[in-house]
């Protein structure tokens, strides 16, 4: 209560919400009103406004559902299912075959000289692609893909020429 001041001098109490819409009275015009000029300042209260609802804080769609995939009768294992590969003529599975073997079989020598060199980081690089490439070649020609199997040969006897070049 102390504190409170006197209840006579008080002044009017104003909300923050109407505080800015209240323009301050000059001394001049408080004088020429009569009054003393010295008066209190109004007592500007803070109002703080509720806090949001929950529903304000939530998104807007639907939680999307977490659905774990289950592996039913009728799904196959991706590993087991047979690659297509498109029909070639005799002609041209003969042609395929050749290419992959001939193929190969450079790529094979540009290894060979490349293994009694010491080697690089980058060539290092380029000695474990070739032979990726030219071990799923051979996986291809295994299960009669003769195409890929043929592209998969190109690409390792492609980087074995790299391979020479840099050494």
């Amino acid at each position: 209560m102390l504190l409170a001041g006197c209840a006579e001098k008080r002044g009017t109490a104003i909300p923050w919400a109407t505080a800015v819409q209240v323009r301050p009275l000059a001394a001049e015009s408080q004088v020429a009103r009569g009054g003393d000029g010295g008066g209190a300042a109004p007592d500007l209260r803070m109002e703080m406004p509720a806090p949001p609802s929950e529903l304000a804080m939530r998104r807007a769609g639907p939680v999307k559902p977490r659905v774990e995939p289950t592996k039913g009768e009728g799904d196959a294992d991706p590993a087991k299912t047979p690659a297509l590969a498109p029909e070639l003529a005799p002609q041209e599975l003969e042609l395929a075959k050749q290419q992959t073997n001939e193929s190969l079989s450079v790529a094979q020598r540009n290894l060979q000289a490349a293994k009694a060199r010491r080697l690089d980081s980058v060539q290092a690089d380029l000695v474990s692609k070739i032979t990726g490439f030219a071990d799923e070649a051979r996986q291809a020609a295994k299960e009669g893909d003769w195409t890929r199997a043929r592209n998969l040969a190109q690409k390792a006897q492609v980087l074995s020429q790299e391979l020479a070049g840099t050494l």
